[in-house]
């Protein structure tokens, strides 16, 4: 026998080709961007209309709920100018935010007319305000910021409605952006309660006393209009709202929303009543931040003893002080010229003088001969019983005579007295009108501050977070004026220069303070790991669980251990991070704790798919293929319904028989294997990428050596992507089998175009070559595999048996000791290096080799064989040096 005849092949099988992503990697991957189909440009733009933010039916009893189809299509621009770099998302939210601190300030100044360094400091502190830093740096919040930019292009449509009565075109601007608003986030909508709030209360300032009067009164029909028209899209965007949503609540797990899982009446009422209090402290003083503030972050409230109830109460007191006393002042007489273009009076327990400019101003001359401008065609009043000097026409037509203008007489601007008459005195005093502002002002305040949070209060529905900052953002724009309006009132009662020089260092010393946090947080956002370890004091669970993911991916592994077990020791029952402790502890081999691992994930989440099929998959490894194939059978058949994401729940159960099949594939089964993979075909959802298991039904077909079926599956599989290297290979490896070697080349050719950095593209392309005595070019496709992969063990080997083809034999003996090092316990390794030494006349380093290869596998017959030959070799060599 000739030394080194023996050498073994292990070329790769086809199989081993076709790379399906098995294992999840334990990143939580945003699903609004990274995993959202919706953005993809092949995703037909009418599913960002059907489907929720994360791209899942509405319908689907999984779905979130969550409708924001303009946000997603702000996503998919993006995406389709920039991809997934991260650097243009947060660039447009970055300008959003912009553009909505400009808006703000635009109508603070407006409601703030004669307080403009009020309006300066509401829109400053809106601008840096620190719980801004979740909408703004988390791509996600782009939500709110669009529904806060529509939510104020709306509210200001309206406050040009009031001005001009007769063109509607403002009041169909407000409603057309209150149904943007509600189409980038749902609390959107809640702007056509807040410009109810405005025309009633700052426009008509009505008592709530006073409210049926305007439903008969025909005086007030400028104000039904408005109304109507807002009931009216109010009613129909949430009956569409709720229609899309296939009239379903959404499900909310039980870590999302505590409180709303509690059987106790008690503990979700008074919980629920913290929660709003306590989010006011978030913006009072933001000092504690996190990215989630969901399980334990805020403990339940279950007993009335509990200290936080106290601050409740004081919450909840002061608020409704607070309302009594706006209320009491929509009762006092008010001369209000301004923001709104018309002047009201309130007439001690009478209706309100209100005059309205429906165009534009005019210019009329007085008695005095003095000119004067008046509002313009056509005036309203509210009242007709006044006296001559301040009469007002009830039929709304102005007669251009002095005596006409509601509110004024001899071109100055009148005011209503206690007992109902219309008093000449001259101008309003600068004090009267500037309260009047203030209570408008405030009343608006209010209104931004609570009604866009009601939706977050779990008054009407459940929802699925404790704390979401982002949702303070529309919110946060009636703190910010309560605030400017407070320092106003306070600087105003400062007697002195000095003092009021030290307030308004107070006041700038807080928005630098702001400002200082808002960076700090900013900093936090910069990075995952910064943003996970920031928030380990409020939510250690969810931020070590966070973390240990970040830790893996960066390879510490060590670290990641200890921070997934330092999260399990706060909360044993989270079964993510026992399932992605398990992937870590198998990627390290330790296949036993891993098992562990994946069946507490299963005990705690018995509808993880994803634990189910790893769990498949280590008993594989760990050669128990009946468990396997149970696991796998039960994966596929688990339930999908309440799920936040179904689309991965269904992925993974057409991956659970994927690798049924191919367990069955692997012990040789092949007709068992093609049944389990039709059965995954005709189960598969549409979102499913095929061409992996297509391909693997065409290699059991090849294996049948049913050739014309392998290759209609192969060629399904490129159908289904192009650009498939796995069906490139297995293709045309069907292809030189079946006697085809020009097409079959032309595969390998195409799929090295396609992926010329592809190591097993070389290494298969190799081996076709071999099979076709081509070895000196096999020779240097291998060399090039190897340089591609220089850790993989089978290319090494590979490249060092197809260069002992090819003559090259010094070149396939360094081949082979790079092969040992790599698998220093591989029989066949040793074997081989020492059958090349041999042939290269290395007689005492052969003899090493073999006897390793016999340490190893002492009863091998072939080993023994070229030992034996060896020794008799040196033995004549010896015999020939003693002559």
């Amino acid at each position: 026998m000739v030394p080194g005849q023996v050498i073994a092949k292990r070329f790769s099988t086809c199989s081993q080709v076709d790379n399906i992503e098995l294992l999840v990697s334990p990143l939580h991957y945003s699903r609004a961007i990274k995993t959202n189909q919706d953005l993809l440009p092949s995703t037909p733009l009418s599913r960002l209309f059907t489907d929720d933010f994360w791209g899942t039916p509405l319908t689907h009893s999984g779905s979130h709920k969550s409708y924001r189809p303009l946000c997603v299509l702000s996503f998919r621009l993006n995406y389709l100018l920039s991809g997934l770099e991260p650097g243009p998302y947060h660039l447009v939210n970055v300008v959003l935010h912009a553009l909505v601190s400009a808006l703000f300030a635009l109508l603070a100044r407006a409601l703030l007319v004669r307080s403009p360094l009020s309006a300066f400091s509401a829109a400053l502190l809106f601008a840096a305000h620190p719980v801004h830093t979740e909408a703004v740096a988390g791509v996600v919040g782009r939500a709110d910021l669009g529904a806060c930019l529509f939510f104020l292009l709306g509210l200001l449509a309206y406050r040009r409605y009031c001005k001009y009565r007769d063109k509607r075109r403002y009041l169909w601007a407000s409603v057309a952006m209150a149904t943007a608003s509600m189409l980038t986030k749902e609390h959107g909508v809640t702007v056509l309660a807040v410009c109810a709030l405005y025309d009633v209360c700052v426009v008509h300032r009505l008592h709530p006393k006073d409210f049926l009067q305007v439903i008969s009164e025909k005086s007030y029909g400028p104000l039904r209009e408005g109304l109507l028209h807002l009931l009216g899209a109010a009613v129909a965007l949430l009956a569409l709202r709720f229609h899309l949503m296939g009239s379903q609540a959404p499900n909310f797990s039980p870590a999302d929303n505590p409180a709303s899982d509690s059987d106790s009446l008690m503990t979700r009422t008074l919980t629920f009543l913290f929660l709003p209090a306590f989010n006011f402290w978030l913006l009072l003083c933001p000092r504690w931040l996190s990215f989630d503030w969901s399980m334990e972050a805020i403990p339940l409230l279950t007993s009335p003893m509990d200290p936080r109830n106290i601050f409740s109460a004081c919450f909840y007191l002061s608020g409704v002080k607070f309302l009594f006393h706006i209320s009491r002042t929509l009762t006092k007489p008010c001369a209000y010229s301004g923001s709104a273009g018309h002047c009201n009076h309130r007439l001690a327990g009478k209706q309100a003088c209100s005059c309205y400019s429906y165009r534009s101003k005019q210019s009329v001359r007085t008695n005095s001969g003095s000119k004067n401008s008046v509002f313009g065609k056509y005036t309203t009043c509210c009242s007709k019983n006044f006296t001559s000097s301040g009469k007002c026409i009830s039929n709304g037509v102005n007669n251009n005579n002095n005596n006409n203008n509601c509110g004024y007489a001899n071109g100055h601007h009148r005011t209503g007295t206690a007992n109902g008459t219309v008093a000449n005195g001259g101008t309003h005093s600068f004090q009267a009108v500037t309260d009047c502002q203030c209570h408008a002002a405030v009343i608006m305040a209010i209104g931004l501050l609570v009604i866009p949070f009601i939706p977050a209060t779990n008054l009407f529905f459940y929802v699925g977070f404790v704390v979401a900052e982002r949702v303070l953002y529309i919110p946060s724009m009636g703190f910010c004026l309560l605030v400017a309006l407070g320092f106003e009132q306070l600087y105003k009662r400062q007697e002195g220069l000095l003092r009021r020089r030290i307030l308004f260092g107070l006041f700038l010393g807080i928005i630098v303070a702001m400002s200082v946090r808002t960076v700090r947080r900013n900093r936090d956002w910069l990075h995952e790991e910064n943003l996970y370890r920031s928030g380990i004091p409020i939510n250690p669970p969810k931020a070590y669980g966070n973390l240990a993911n970040i830790l893996s991916s960066q390879g510490k592994k060590t670290e990641a251990e200890w921070a997934y077990k330092k999260a399990l020791a706060y909360r044993s029952n989270m079964a993510d991070v026992h399932y992605n402790l398990g992937i870590l502890q198998q990627e390290q081999g330790r296949y036993e704790e891993s098992l562990s691992s994946y069946k507490l994930a299963i005990q705690f989440r018995p509808r993880l798919a994803m634990a189910h099929l790893n769990l498949g998959l280590v008993l594989g490894i760990l050669g128990r293929k009946e468990e396997a194939a149970e696991v796998y059978r039960h994966c596929a058949e688990l339930d999908s319904s309440g799920l936040k994401d179904p689309k991965m729940h269904e992925t993974t159960k057409i991956s659970a028989l994927f690798n049924l099949g191919r367990l069955y594939a692997d012990d040789g089964s092949y007709k068992e294997a093609i049944a389990v993979y039709q059965e995954a075909v005709k189960k598969m959802p549409e979102h499913y990428q095929p061409q992996s298991l297509y391909n693997m039904m065409g290699e059991a077909f090849f294996k049948l050596r049913e050739y014309e079926e392998a290759e209609r599956w192969y060629q399904q599989a490129l159908r289904a992507k192009a650009n498939h290297i796995p069906a490139h290979l297995t293709y045309a490896k069907l292809l030189s089998k079946w006697g085809r070697p020009q097409e079959a080349e032309k595969w390998f050719l195409k799929a090295k175009s396609i992926a010329p950095n592809d190591s097993s593209v070389y290494q298969h392309y190799g081996q076709f070559l071999c099979e076709n005595d081509r070895h000196l070019e096999a020779a240097d496709v291998y060399l090039r595999a190897a340089e591609l992969a220089p850790e993989e063990y089978e290319i090494i080997f590979n490249a060092a048996n197809t260069l002992r083809q090819a003559g090259r034999n010094t070149d396939a003996e360094h081949f082979y000791q790079l092969a040992v090092k790599l698998k220093p316990n591989e029989v066949t390794s040793h074997m081989n290096l020492g059958a090349m030494l041999h042939v290269n006349g290395k007689l005492q380093e052969a003899e090493r080799s073999y006897l390793e290869a016999l340490r190893l596998k002492p009863e091998d017959p072939i080993t023994q064989n070229n030992l034996q030959k060896l020794r008799n070799l040196l033995n004549q060599k010896k015999m020939h040096s003693r002559r």
